[in-house]
């Protein structure tokens, strides 16, 4: 049986929806604002990639939503909409945690090295997790504020992210190079969504809530790893 998953992609400035069959893409919406578009934009490119793949919402077999950590407000219109989906349609939700779909996107463009995916936070503060080549998680998610010698344990490694830029003056001095075209992206949940639609590793549509890092609110510095 073909199998259709709608992906959303909030955590970030980044609003993009994405749709997959069989574990490949097929169609991708998306829009980098500096301010916050999803409310706006989140239905029309839902029905953007239904039209781009001549299917209806009610081929769709799974919703994935990207899981957080991330902006607050994102990630609650992300999980509205996919829960908004899943109820009427009596159809599975997956989350998939935003660091771990950004480092998707990153691995197949950096294979050879360690990846340091960033979600901004505030000020000199990130939402971060470390993966070896493998995709392998090296240092666990944490929100960390940022300084010279921070993650100076996983050197050489890329970094990304729309956290990334920030942090390209203080750390010119560190093994460590930056790419700045990877962003977010639906697409970077396909494969892992996928994967749990197999497995059956579904959430509870009723209970579900984002992963906001809540316990970051006061701030806390990274010590070195």
């Amino acid at each position: 049986m073909t199998t259709y998953i709608l992906h959303l992609e909030t955590s970030t400035k980044v609003c993009s929806v994405a749709l997959s069959r069989d574990g490949k893409m097929i169609a991708l919406k998306e829009i980098a604002e500096e301010n916050y578009s999803h409310a706006e934009n989140i239905t029309l490119f839902i029905e953007d990639v239904l039209k781009q793949a001549e299917i209806s919402i009610k081929e769709i077999h799974a919703v994935s939503v990207s899981s957080g950590p991330g902006s607050y407000t994102g990630l609650r219109i992300g999980v509205s909409t996919a829960k908004g989906l899943c109820y009427p349609l009596n159809i599975p939700l997956i989350s998939v945690d935003s660091l771990l779909a950004l480092n998707e996107i990153a691995i197949l463009k950096h294979p050879k090295t360690n990846l340091c995916p960033l979600i901004d936070a505030r000020r000199m503060e990130v939402f971060n997790a470390i993966f070896n080549q493998d995709g392998e998680e090296i240092k666990p998610i944490s929100a960390d504020i940022i300084d010279a010698d921070t993650y100076s344990s996983f050197e050489p490694f890329i970094y990304f992210g729309d956290g990334a830029a920030k942090l390209q003056e203080i750390w010119k001095d560190k093994n460590c190079t930056i790419d700045s075209t990877i962003l977010s992206s639906a697409k970077g949940q396909v494969s892992i969504a996928y994967k749990k639609f197999l497995a059956q590793d579904f959430e509870d549509v009723a209970y579900f809530e984002p992963f906001y890092l809540k316990d970051f609110v006061a701030g806390k510095k990274m010590t070195q790893v």
